[in-house]
């Protein structure tokens, strides 16, 4: 299944954010994305794990709006809301799908071969499936959680920078670190492999989200 006349766009690389429903709300989840993309952030991955598809369209609608054309739009899970928001003519570039969801082939064919799609994996024999997948089948990988993090309690034991760099020398697929990562994190992360570095709170959560985006991207690039 493919769809005609949308150019697959690139991987995401550098801070990424995770514009999280529960840390921003509404009105700050879009204002914050804003922030972020002005200080340099190349990739927003927009995640309401509560919400209803109505209201998660809304919000994807609205960030790919905003942000679309100077910064990659991604989906957290829900294939059906970035159908809905590329058929309604957002600017939306993929989905990031977790263990749980649907299996990377059958989600490669629903949103087609242009759009990009990652996978979270945070064992070694998660990242051994994932060698098994078809090529091109996923883009990028989200591995972490690098420490604890309150933004996603249920996510596996922390695996620090040491454990990022491990699975992601295992794999010729870009890996994208998550899960607590700071400021001071970023340059390790760099230099264990990592092309990537997801936070949510670190910006969602910042009394100046460009300030702290700005930080963050200036800390990956030393």
């Amino acid at each position: 299944m493919t769809h005609v006349g949308i150019a697959r766009p690139s991987t995401p690389t550098g801070v990424y954010f995770v514009a999280d429903h529960a840390v921003c709300g509404d009105r700050g989840l879009v204002d914050a994305t804003r922030a972020a993309v002005a200080a340099g952030v190349g990739t927003v991955q927009v995640r309401d794990k509560t919400g209803s598809a109505a209201r998660q369209l809304e919000l994807v609608t609205a960030v790919a709006r905003a942000v679309g054309d100077r910064a990659l739009v991604i989906v957290d899970d829900r294939i059906d809301v970035f159908l809905a928001a590329r058929a309604s003519g957002a600017p939306v570039h993929g989905v990031h799908i977790g263990q749980d969801d649907l299996p990377a082939p059958l989600a490669r064919r629903l949103i087609g071969t242009e759009a990009v799609l990652g996978l979270s994996a945070q064992t070694s024999a998660q990242f051994a499936a994932v060698e098994r997948l078809p090529a091109g089948c996923v883009d990028y990988l989200g591995v972490g959680a690098v420490r604890e993090t309150a933004t996603k309690p249920d996510h596996p034991p922390a695996l620090g920078v040491d454990g990022i760099g491990e699975l992601a020398a295992s794999t010729a697929l870009p890996c994208v670190a998550i899960g607590g990562i700071r400021a001071s994190d970023l340059p390790a992360l760099r230099r264990a492999g990592a092309v990537g570095a997801a936070v949510a709170s670190a910006i969602g959560s910042a009394e100046d989200p460009r300030r702290a985006a700005r930080s963050l991207v200036a800390a990956w690039g030393e």
